[in-house]
């Protein structure tokens, strides 16, 4: 099962949904709605931030500051939206507002109501993604977490990271979660 199937089983299961329902007061049916279409975009918009080197350091840095191994539903439930709408914001740069309007037009939801469900899982996904890096740099005991997610995005693009910080704009979200798809599970 790849990262992504991984990570919407885990923010689709009944306990996770019942956290975010908690917490933005949306329905189950509009999460349902709305996840499926987050999670690849969020995914597209960190390849293409990774695939310059200061990206992918600037990645490898928000990774080790988000390690939680705890369930989802308790991530949800203890996670810190101010952060993780720093998080979005970090992810989707310039195109913050634009992605999260295109995510209420697609799933029916208010802006308001997408930007609050985004934080809220951010921080979950980032943890996600760095025991996805933890478990790709254990398979190479040599590796230094750096190189370890380096050859985890470069390899995956078929070359290492630029020296400049001009992102590949023809990479997509479904390009990581296919590399990524054979690194570690959700706790």
């Amino acid at each position: 099962m790849n990262l992504l199937s991984l990570l919407l089983k885990s923010l689709l299961s009944d306990s996770s949904l019942t956290q975010l329902i908690k917490k933005t007061g949306l329905t189950e049916a509009a999460l349902k709605k709305l996840l499926p279409l987050a999670i690849p975009l969020l995914i597209k918009a960190l390849t293409s931030n990774a695939s310059s080197q200061t990206g992918l350091a600037s990645l490898l840095g928000a990774l080790t500051q988000h390690t939680s191994t705890k369930s989802m539903d308790l991530q949800l439930e203890e996670a810190d939206t101010e952060d993780g709408a720093k998080i979005v914001h970090h992810i989707f740069g310039d195109e913050s507002d634009a992605n999260i309007d295109n995510l209420a037009r697609q799933s029916g939801l208010s802006s308001m109501q997408v930007s609050s469900v985004l934080s809220e899982i951010a921080p979950a996904l980032m943890s996600s993604l760095s025991a996805a890096n933890s478990s790709a740099a254990a398979s190479a005991a040599s590796a230094s977490p750096f190189s370890a997610l380096g050859s985890l995005f470069g390899s995956f693009l078929g070359q290492q990271p630029d020296d400049d910080d001009e992102p590949d704009q023809s990479l997509n979200g479904m390009q990581l979660l296919s590399l990524l798809g054979g690194f570690g599970g959700l706790r």
